[in-house]
């Protein structure tokens, strides 16, 4: 009975979020272990089913990172990298490509199909999404001075989105799952960073939250204890100070894009947590952190 009563309350305490987000849009970008591990991959098909029975639609963008690793280890191709950011010749390109579309988009996919949903994959290519434009690094030179002039290849960044196919599979009843690729007025295929990509649709489509799924509690202060809530306007003095670094600061970067285009609140939550957007987005205390625009 003790454990009835608690689902119980649990419900009544999701009640409100729900209400409120009810006929609404949110971004998730979908990485880290969480597309990892069989068990978590299965209860983030049944959150996103079940966002999508209570009338809340969401976009799914997804990365892959590791998994092209190992396809390119495979095959024995090595790769470079520079902040970060992998060099992408023509044939990691269509590695890339084959990996991102052809095998984890549909494994997304079927997973929420297989759960009871509906799901459509889709690439930047498909209805021009997603327009893309080359990427170059920053390169120091030996007078000291530094130029964004390092060709990384097929990699990219988001110059337009075209919500057309996203609008059109909604419309329809169904989940647009991306695969973050896009293509330049060259008509060359460009690989772009997951994060940016969810940034962008999440700007472009002015949602009402973004939600970033990676292996971390969320921001950390110095001492290491979870920052459960950010200001946009703090973020840049973190940075500055030091207290966030690494990885968590193109997340951030990313974060205020999205808010840049009028979404009021991003998340950044840990993924390997079951259940963590639902405990996010449905609790009174979440688990990771929010950024909020005031």
């Amino acid at each position: 009975m003790k454990e009835a009563i608690q689902r119980a309350k649990v419900l009544v305490e999701a009640l409100p979020y729900i209400r409120d987000f009810r006929g609404k849009r949110i971004v998730v970008k979908y990485g880290g272990h969480a597309m990892v591990d069989p068990e978590l991959k299965r209860l983030f098909a049944q959150q996103i089913i079940l966002f999508q029975f209570i009338g809340i639609q969401v976009v799914v963008v997804h990365g892959g990172g590791p998994q092209i690793s190992s396809v390119l280890d495979q095959m024995g191709i090595t790769s470079t990298f520079i902040e970060g950011k992998r060099v992408t010749d023509a044939r990691t390109m269509d590695v890339v490509e084959m990996v991102l579309a052809g095998g984890i988009n549909k494994e997304i996919v079927h997973l929420i199909n297989s759960e009871g949903g509906k799901a459509v994959g889709l690439s930047g290519k498909d209805g021009s999404l997603i327009r893309a434009k080359k990427l170059y690094s920053r390169r120091s030179h030996a007078d000291g001075t530094v130029t964004n002039d390092l060709d990384m290849g097929h990699v990219g960044e988001v110059k337009e989105i075209n919500p057309e196919i996203i609008d059109a599979v909604e419309k329809a009843g169904y989940v647009a799952v991306i695969a973050p690729s896009g293509v330049g007025d060259d008509g060359l295929t460009y690989n772009i960073n997951a994060d940016t990509v969810a940034a962008g649709i999440a700007n472009r489509l002015q949602v009402e939250k973004l939600i970033i799924l990676t292996d971390e509690a969320g921001v950390l202060d110095r001492n290491g204890r979870l920052i459960s809530s950010l200001k946009y306007a703090e973020i840049p003095g973190l940075i500055k100070k030091g207290v966030v670094t690494g990885g968590m600061i193109p997340k951030l970067e990313c974060c205020m894009l999205a808010m840049d285009g009028g979404v009021m609140k991003a998340h950044i939550v840990d993924g390997r947590v079951p259940y963590s957007i639902m405990l996010e987005l449905f609790t009174d205390s979440g688990i990771g952190t929010q950024i909020v625009k005031e």
